[in-house]
């Protein structure tokens, strides 16, 4: 059985929905109180009810620096911080050769600046208590391509070794990170994967259990993680795939060729203009 964390207080970004409340309910359930961060005031509330009295929320966007800063200060303020897990990201997908500046940095921004400032803020009230633990929620993309998703795989490849770094800096100020690596996970995000019968399959093929994940699977590791069980692991990036990792990332071709009437087969070399 997994230890208690009576006494811990984990801050979750994109703690609202999806995975980010998987992993509260996990924390929750085992005696930590959260503080919820997120954009959507009806998801955090929705979320703060489900939870009760262990669960508070912040309305904060975490690519603005200011605002997440004194969230995390409030949230430490009220009881320490023990536990941070970075999970607010977002998704992309286009022709690498149409993909304009402003998409590149939106998903930039939320996807690896958001998770560098969560850490940085996150990190110095941990140092300053004496150590603790924190997580990123990384995915499959990170470290297998993802045709037309150059944004996206380029922000987690990068959290990956945001995640090695940061690890390797800390360690010595007793805090921990580590990142989870999901794969297709049953999420508001990813519901156009989901939807899509011959994208859906072709996730399902490359997954050697055979069936898509859900939050609480990605919640269990990151509870595992941030826990006492984990008090020798750092600098880790675990698959939370179903065995993904062991095949090919996904072909989603099909989702793309209703948009792009030039899109060529797989095994294509190039496509259209810019």
């Amino acid at each position: 059985m997994l230890s208690s964390l009576t006494g811990q207080h984990a801050f979750i970004t994109g703690g609202g929905s999806g995975i980010g409340l998987g992993a509260a309910r996990a924390f929750v359930q085992d005696g930590a109180q959260v503080t919820l961060c997120g954009r959507s005031v009806d998801k955090l509330e929705a979320a703060c009810e489900e939870l009760g009295q262990a669960a508070r929320s912040v309305v904060t966007d975490v690519g603005d620096e200011d605002a997440l800063a004194s969230a995390m200060d409030d949230a430490n303020d009220r009881a320490p911080l023990s536990i941070v897990v970075a999970n607010a990201g977002t998704g992309g997908a286009g022709p690498f050769l149409r993909t304009d500046l402003d998409e590149w940095q939106r998903v930039l921004h939320t996807n690896l600046t958001g998770v560098f400032l969560t850490f940085k803020h996150g990190g110095r009230h941990l140092a300053t208590s004496g150590g603790g633990a924190m997580c990123a929620v990384s995915s499959i993309a990170g470290s297998h391509t993802h045709r037309f998703m150059a944004a996206y795989v380029t922000s987690k490849a990068g959290l990956n070794m945001l995640v090695r770094n940061t690890a390797d800096e800390l360690g010595s100020l007793g805090v921990r990170v580590n990142a989870v690596a999901p794969g297709l996970v049953e999420t508001e995000l990813s519901i156009g994967l989901q939807n899509n019968v011959d994208v859906n399959e072709d996730y399902r093929h490359n997954m050697p259990l055979g069936r898509r994940g859900t939050p609480a699977d990605t919640g269990a590791a990151i509870r595992f993680l941030c826990g006492p069980e984990s008090s020798w692991i750092t600098g880790v990036v675990l698959p939370v795939d179903g065995g993904h990792h062991l095949r090919r990332g996904p072909n989603i071709d099909p989702l793309l060729e209703p948009f792009v009437d030039d899109l060529p087969p797989i095994s294509g070399t190039q496509y259209g203009s810019p």
